[in-house]
């Protein structure tokens, strides 16, 4: 196979495909240069389909290699291991809009690779990557409607700029990413400062024309170098058996999901499947093993089709919901603060049958998460953790490191808060927010978002406003032109629906989009009426945050550490640090009363390179003692000023004198008297309180000092006397 180079000029910037050339026995491979990152995306299927699976087994990777960027891994293994949260992020950002554009019937295993080769910060990897993913499987003979493709978004100055650069996201109140097909839009993920539902829907239409460019493009490589489709094995269900199970079980299916609650709604479907399925394998026992459970998995997926059928009745003929509540209707809601006695800041909150439980940690700067990845971003100094326990569904399950969905919905709430958090400056301390799910009915994301920013305000973060979430969906008619938008969709509304669209934000304006949906694509005209309804919703949402919690607390809980923050020269920060680190260490055991800075009662000390010095205790009795000993270490010394200093060490050439903790000087034996001293010891002894004179300092900058020119003049023609005698 001969090499094919393709290149477009994209909004200013080279895009250059090369394909033929890398993994050839791929079933597709390209390589992406975008600008200098280089990203290497390949598409395998494999050649059996499970067709007993209830599911497609599509895997999206993205593997960051540190190489990328000049670095050596960290660590004692010096190689990649698990994936960072940012690669996780990214491969499920490239897997959200590829998955709906594969054939509802594909059971094939599909493995789309992304290798992080090289890595130019101002042209995104992830979105290259994107492109690379859906390229590769367009040219392959894997079965894809595609091609689709990813773009950011950020306004700058009032002016929306495509894929902006670190500097323009740095200065941009939009950071959007926006991926779908030259038709529609079907994939969105953003953070925003409180910026308007009419800015945002302006910006997500200005992506979506970026988009329908890049997917042109692909069009035109597909055409020359695409392989024709596989023809792949699918389960033939006929007219007779759907129609045969619908007469058992649609009006048994259709009271059960009519049941307002969820564990009950749940276990009545569930009891009349387990009917069904019982029948015809009674029924059919004489069938082989192998034969009967191809029967079984058609009835089980014929049982799947009547549901999100009657589903899609109720909702879009009876413009009703299963629970019955109206299209936009928001759940009972109820939330409480200060649960947790011992805790910095702690909420509930709970919407039906969704809670969450937020817990806020204070702690000093200098306990930032530290990121060993690609990114420019080298540590965070907020950070949200989301955690999804079995038993707030009512399962037994495993538990472990966070899985997939546990990072999205935690970088999804991070995002969302962070646009409201404070400045360092404002607020100097690292702030951990941890969010336990308790019991889970859909939007638990939403649900974090808002015990999150509840518990924040009770620990005394400085919020800018309070912050809300919800989740939007949407039902469609199976030619997809009639359509229902739902308020806050419960876990049958999110499974048998065609949209999850997740709005967070102020009572000014959004601050974080999520969007994942089943069908093809939507329309300008569903985003709007989305946005509109999910802010009426967050209205009220805020209504009954802010009448338990109105404003942030002045101050910080009595658990959490205060703080204390002064300037010292930038000169002397090598100082107070001192030699490996002697010096702070020194500090923080004194202060402390401790023997390791690692421990829990240990003075926390943060050191900024402008001289700002941040202390961190909850006894203010060692935080004045920290500060103390750090300003004597800082101090500086006039040279001709006098001091009393105490003796601390004699040798033969002199004694060193201590001025204060971390300042000491030498007196020459010269220097300690006006007459000759043949042996320091004979005028001043080990711990003696003496006057001394900072007269410089010799060339390796150590500090001079002298008793002789200190001494006051009586004592002077004292000893000029006595040596006359």
């Amino acid at each position: 196979m001969s090499k094919k180079v393709f290149e477009l000029d994209f909004r200013g910037r080279k895009l250059v495909i090369e394909q033929g050339e890398y993994a050839k026995q791929a079933d597709g491979a390209v390589l992406v240069r975008y600008g200098d990152t280089v990203i290497l995306s390949t598409a395998v299927v494999s050649d059996n389909a499970n067709i007993l699976s209830d599911f497609f087994p599509l895997m999206v990777l993205y593997q960051e290699k540190l190489y990328s960027v000049g670095k050596i891994p960290g660590g004692f293994i010096k190689r990649e291991g698990r994936p960072t949260d940012a690669a996780t992020l990214a491969a499920r950002m490239i897997d959200r809009p590829m998955r709906p554009m594969f054939p509802e019937d594909f059971r094939n295993e599909v493995q789309v690779v992304n290798t992080v080769l090289s890595v130019d910060t101002d042209n995104s990897p992830e979105l290259a990557a994107m492109f690379g993913s859906s390229l590769a499987t367009s040219i392959s003979q894997i079965p894809f409607d595609g091609p689709i493709a990813g773009v950011k978004v950020g306004r700058v100055n009032g002016e929306f700029v495509i894929n902006p650069t670190p500097d323009e996201l740095e200065k941009s109140d939009i950071d959007l990413t926006v991926a779908g097909t030259t038709e529609a839009i079907n994939m969105v993920e953003a953070g925003s400062k409180e910026v308007s539902e009419e800015d945002m829907l302006e910006a997500l239409m200005f992506g979506h024309e970026a988009v329908k460019e890049l997917c042109e493009f692909q069009k035109t490589i597909i055409k020359e170098i695409g392989l024709p489709k596989m023809e792949y094995e699918k389960l033939d269900i006929t007219d007779e058996l759907r129609e045969e199970v619908k007469s058992i079980a649609a009006d048994k299916l259709d009271s059960a999901m009519r049941i307002k609650e969820k564990l009950a709604k749940y276990e009545a479907i569930d009891n009349v499947k387990k009917e069904v399925v019982s029948k015809y394998e009674e029924e059919n026992s004489d069938l082989d093993k192998d034969e009967l459970n191809i029967l079984l998995t058609k009835v089980k997926l014929v049982l799947e089709s009547i549901e999100y059928d009657i589903f899609r009745s109720i909702t879009v003929n009876e413009k009703t919901r299963a629970d019955g509540r109206a299209m936009n209707e928001i759940r009972p809601l109820s939330g409480e603060i200060d649960i947790l006695p011992r805790t910095h800041g702690s909420a509930v909150f709970t919407r039906g049958e969704t809670q969450a439980l937020a817990v806020t940690t204070l702690g000093a700067l200098n306990e930032y998460q530290a990121l060993d990845g690609i990114s420019l971003e080298a540590e965070k100094h907020f950070m949200l953790h989301y955690n999804f326990p079995q038993f707030s569904v009512g399962e037994t399950g495993r538990y472990g490191a966070p899985g997939r969905r546990e990072i999205g919905h935690g970088a999804l709430g991070e995002r969302c808060l962070k646009q409201v958090m404070p400045s360092e400056e404002e607020f100097p301390y690292t702030v951990r927010v941890v969010s336990e799910i308790l019991e889970s009915n859909g939007s638990s994301s939403q649900a974090t978002i808002c015990a999150g920013c509840m518990s924040l305000m009770a620990a005394g973060v400085p919020l800018k406003a309070p912050v809300a979430g919800i989740a939007m969906g949407l039902i469609t008619s199976k030619d997809e032109k009639d359509y229902t938008i739902l308020t806050d969709i419960q876990g049958m509304e999110d499974h048998l629906g065609d949209m999850d669209f997740k709005v967070g934000g102020t009572r000014k304006g959004i601050c974080s989009l999520q969007m994942d949906i089943k069908i093809k694509g939507i329309t300008k005209q569903i985003l709007k009426e989305a946005l509109a309804q999910a802010k009426e919703a967050r209205m009220k949402i805020l209504d009954m945050m802010e009448g338990i919690i109105a404003e942030p607390r002045k101050e910080v809980s009595k658990y959490a550490p205060k703080t204390e923050i002064f300037k010292i020269n930038p000169d002397k920060i090598k100082d107070v640090i001192g030699k490996g680190g002697d010096m702070i260490t020194k500090i923080i055991l004194e202060a402390s009363h401790v023997n390791s800075v690692n421990d829990v009662n240990a003075v926390k000390v943060d050191l900024a390179d402008d001289g700002t010095v941040t202390i961190y205790h909850m006894d203010k009795d060692i935080i004045d003692k920290t500060r103390e000993m750090i300003e004597n270490v800082a101090r500086e010394v006039e040279i001709g000023k006098i001091y009393t200093g105490k003796v601390v060490d004699i040798h033969d050439f002199g004694c060193f004198v201590r001025l204060w903790e971390g300042c000491e000087g030498l007196v020459h034996v010269s220097q300690l008297a006006n007459e000759r001293v043949e042996k320091p010891s004979d005028v001043v002894s080990v711990g003696d309180e003496i006057l001394v004179k900072a007269t410089g300092y010799d060339k390796k900058g150590k500090l001079n000092l002298s008793r002789k020119e200190a001494l006051p003049k009586k004592e002077v023609k004292e000893e000029k006397k006595e040596t006359k005698e």
